[in-house]
């Protein structure tokens, strides 16, 4: 006969063991929960012209023939997609520019200057730092005032996560940059604290890859605009800083969600830049 005494120690010890299990498992959960959040960040944000970046975009997005069908046999896409918050875009095409080398440096570092995106959703204002990220800023101002970024679409926005909107990509689909590339800047900017890029931060997007620590200084044209504070390392060149009235406009494509009803994806809402303008003030 099994005394008081021991029964009550073999509770204590299923009890334990119990506990065990479940706290194993919770690690597992955790484990396979960063992994997916990590490998997120790494899809999201290491584009600019790649073939590597090109692929993993395509992987996830369905191509416009597709997207019916797969809405359709996608348990999460809603059958009802809420109204497109924006206008039609301007008429016009995108320019097909290239250019075999960064532009040579002509800004003024100690001036201020302003990047207004003009888009179907709203004007997005972006004060630029040319002080802290001179090669970048002198860029923009180059390619905007060439009509580079004119006619082309947002095409990522990612709700889970990260919170970002991705654009200039003349080629719509995350693979597209100007011929050349550009140097890691501000990096280390006192506003990346604890490796969070903070809502109305705008970056450059690149290939780096953390994990192998390849892909410095891979910055093209391609940028993203954080609509909600990210969690992510300072390995893309932060250089402007999204007014009020841009973070309405943000906010507006972000409530309208991405088309695949995973956190990542091609915007609901139309977002196409009509005309990008970039002046010194």
């Amino acid at each position: 006969m099994v005394s008081n005494d021991q029964r009550r120690r073999q509770l204590a010890r299923e009890k334990f063991l119990r506990q065990q299990e479940r706290r194993q498992t919770a690690r597992r959960r955790a484990r396979r929960r960063n992994a997916v959040i990590a490998s997120t960040v790494v899809v999201v944000l290491a584009v600019g012209g790649g073939a590597w970046a090109a692929g993993a975009f395509d992987k996830d997005k369905p191509k416009d023939d597709d997207q019916k069908t797969e809405a359709a046999a996608t348990p999460s896409a809603s059958p009802s997609k809420a109204p497109d918050p924006c206008d039609k875009p301007a008429a016009g095409s995108v320019k097909k520019l290239s250019y075999k080398k960064e532009p040579a440096l002509s800004i003024d570092k100690s001036a201020d200057y302003t990047m207004t995106l003009a888009t179907t959703c709203g004007d997005i204002g972006i004060a630029m730092d040319a002080k802290k990220a001179p090669h970048t800023v002198n860029s923009f101002d180059y390619l905007a005032g060439k009509g580079y970024f004119d006619h082309t679409k947002c095409h990522r926005l990612t709700t889970a996560g990260i919170y970002v909107l991705q654009c200039g990509d003349p080629s719509g689909n995350g693979t597209g940059g100007p011929g050349y590339t550009l140097p890691d800047e501000n990096l280390k900017d006192k506003k990346l604290k604890g490796n969070v890029y903070p809502a109305g931060t705008v970056a450059m997007a690149n290939q780096y890859n953390a994990q192998t620590k390849e892909g410095r200084h891979t910055g093209g044209s391609q940028f993203f605009l954080v609509y909600q504070d990210s969690q992510l390392p300072p390995d893309y060149t932060p250089f402007g800083t999204i007014s009020a009235d841009g973070m309405k406009v943000l906010k507006k494509i972000a409530d309208a969600g991405e088309n695949t009803g995973q956190g990542d994806g091609a915007p609901n809402a139309t977002v196409v830049i009509d005309k990008a303008t970039v002046r010194k003030s």
